[in-house]
């Protein structure tokens, strides 16, 4: 097994393994236009040169970085590589020279286990406001903010942004 920096021939199977959790919520969407032009900020687990796994860390600034669209297939959970994942992803925040590294998640116990503390959302502004407007859960968010590192003092936000700006648009009845 092995955990490796992402090329553009491995998105076809990042796709894949990102859209078979987007449709339960456990991912949010990303596009194959996306997922290339990201294509620097994931990493792959393969085993046996068959991707398994892989995540991705999206750079804010030195002050925050994001890591996402972890996933593991179904048949390879349980071996840990969603650990070697993360610690991959921690390695090149450090070569990054990121002070925080957040996250937002359904299953806090694994990630509590890798030192990540829950926090509150409006401490991640830049984070909140890249994403969750476009969020299908927007209306019910039920994903836990964690970090780790030293939660920013600062944001890339415009000026005057506070994380209240961001509405949740109330459903229609019909």
């Amino acid at each position: 097994m092995s955990v490796r920096k992402a090329i553009l021939p491995d998105a076809g199977q990042i796709d894949r393994l990102i859209r078979a959790h987007t449709t339960d919520g456990t991912l949010l969407p990303r596009t194959m236009t996306e997922i290339c032009a990201d294509i620097r900020d994931f990493v792959v687990a393969e085993i046996d040169g068959k991707i398994v796994g892989c995540g991705a860390l999206h750079l804010y600034g030195m002050h925050l970085a994001e890591i996402r669209s972890i996933n593991v297939l179904d048949e390879y959970r349980g071996r840990k590589l969603g650990v070697y994942i993360v610690n991959a992803l921690m390695e090149e925040a450090k070569h990054q020279h990121v002070t925080c590294v957040c996250l937002f998640t359904r299953v806090p116990e694994f990630f509590g286990s890798l030192g990540f503390r829950e926090a509150d959302r409006d401490r991640l502004p830049d984070k909140v406001y890249k994403d969750c407007m476009k969020c299908p859960r927007n209306q019910a968010c039920d994903e836990i903010a964690m970090y780790r590192g030293e939660l920013p003092r600062l944001s890339s936000l415009p000026k005057g942004y506070r994380p209240s700006d961001i509405v949740r648009i109330a459903p229609v009845s019909t």
